[in-house]
């Protein structure tokens, strides 16, 4: 089970995980998010279908990718947290954009 330090800063940022409401901190980021909301895993491997989960929390190993605001492939330990921001886990590979499309990093 994943505690919080106490922020000195305070304030709560209210963002939606799979779907529910989670109660984070200003300063948090997303893959934080979601493992204080305890969802277990971010993704699956696009190879086996094996479920990851964060692992460096500073943007090295890239398992923390998940879907946040509709775009996929997003290293969640990088992203803080903002009011509102839908936080989603990615199943399998991204989907690729048609040649010409605007892509989303």
């Amino acid at each position: 089970m994943l505690r919080k330090l106490p922020d000195p800063a305070g304030g709560v940022v209210t963002v939606i995980v799979e779907g529910r409401p989670c109660e984070v901190g200003p300063n948090d980021t997303a893959a934080a998010a979601a493992l204080l909301a305890g969802i277990g895993h971010t993704r699956t491997s696009p190879v086996t279908g094996e479920p990851r989960a964060p692992f460096c929390m500073m943007g090295v190993c890239h398992e923390c990718l998940m879907v946040i605001d509709g775009v996929p492939s997003r290293q969640a330990c990088l992203v803080t947290v903002r009011e509102g921001m839908r936080i989603d886990r990615q199943v399998g590979p991204r989907a690729l954009q048609p040649a010409g499309a605007d892509a989303h990093v």
